[in-house]
């Protein structure tokens, strides 16, 4: 719950700031926290609200594709603030090596041995990574260590 306090807190330092895309930035991410625990019917711990500052993260970043086919520097300079602002909540992320060593430690206790065993892999690992890794990185890194 820490982290919801930080939100809060950063929140009201933008608003007394009156940093604007901090705050709408903060004001959306809360909302999006609030929504997912009236659907779960519980409060997230600090894991699931990593996965979901990564799941905005990731939104953003299609945001910003979407906006480079149209050529919308304004939209894309808007999105990279965004980003940024959502990143300084996420933990230090893992180096390439440090994520390589954490998917074979998991290889190895899940007793996995292709890539069909992949969901029992990211079943161990995804608890160890909590916020610091997207998912889809992390997947594409098991499916790589496990076809060779």
């Amino acid at each position: 719950m820490t982290l919801i306090l930080d939100l809060n807190s950063a929140l009201k330092k933008a608003m007394l700031a009156k940093d604007d895309s901090s705050r709408n930035t903060l004001r959306l991410l809360l909302s999006a926290i609030k929504l997912t625990e009236i659907e779960k019917g519980s409060q997230l711990d600090d894991a699931a609200i990593f996965s979901l500052i990564q799941k905005e993260i990731k939104m953003r970043k299609e945001s910003i594709e979407g906006a480079q086919k149209a050529d919308r520097t304004d939209l894309i300079d808007q999105a990279n603030i965004e980003i940024s602002i959502l990143e300084a909540f996420l933990p230090k992320g893992l180096s390439a090596q440090e994520l390589n060593d954490l998917v074979k430690a998991a290889i190895a206790e899940s007793g996995a041995t292709g890539p069909t065993d992949t969901g029992k892999v990211m079943k161990v690992l995804m608890p160890k990574i909590q916020g610091r890794a997207p998912g889809d990185v992390v997947s594409q890194a098991v499916r790589d260590l496990l076809q060779s």
